[in-house]
C-alpha cells in the first residue's frame, strides 16, 4: 500500500512538473533566434498569434505541435490560410499537414530530444510545412 502511495504522488509530481512547464513556456515564449508568429483564425474569424519555433528541412519551412496545448494547430488545419511574421517580415502562407516519409524526415532533422520530451509529457509531434502565397 505504501509502495502505490508513493508512485501515485510521484505521478502526481510530474504531471504538475509538465504543466508547469506547458504554462511557463506559452508565457515565456521567446521572440527572438529561429522563431516566427503564426496568425490562425478561428471558427467565428477572430485571428490568434502564437510564437513558435521556425523549422528547417530541405530548404522548405516547417512548424511543429511539440506541446498538448495546440489550438493554434487545429485552427491552421481548419483553415490553413495562415500570416507569418519572422526576420522582420510578414507573409501569406498556406500551412500544409505533414505526414509519411517527410514528416519523419522534418523529425530527423529537428529532433527535440529526450529531455524536452520528458517535461512536455510526450505529446505527439505533428508538422505543418509553411508554403508562400506571395
Amino acid at each position: 500500500m505504501k509502495i502505490m502511495k508513493r508512485i501515485g504522488i510521484a505521478i502526481l509530481v510530474y504531471i504538475g512538473i509538465i504543466v508547469a512547464f506547458e504554462s511557463m513556456i506559452g508565457f515565456f515564449q521567446p521572440e527572438a533566434g529561429q522563431v516566427l508568429v503564426i496568425t490562425t483564425t478561428d471558427a467565428g474569424g477572430i485571428p490568434n498569434d502564437r510564437v513558435l519555433a521556425r523549422l528547417e528541412s530541405e530548404g522548405k519551412m516547417y512548424v511543429a505541435a511539440n506541446h498538448w496545448p495546440r489550438a493554434w494547430y487545429k485552427q491552421a488545419l481548419e483553415n490553413p490560410n495562415v500570416r507569418v511574421g519572422f526576420d522582420g517580415q510578414e507573409g501569406d502562407y498556406v500551412a500544409v499537414p505533414v505526414t509519411g516519409a517527410e514528416h519523419d524526415q522534418v523529425q530527423s532533422d529537428n529532433d527535440t530530444g529526450l529531455a524536452f520530451r520528458v517535461v512536455t509529457g510526450f505529446p505527439p509531434r505533428y508538422f505543418l510545412r509553411l508554403e508562400s502565397r506571395n
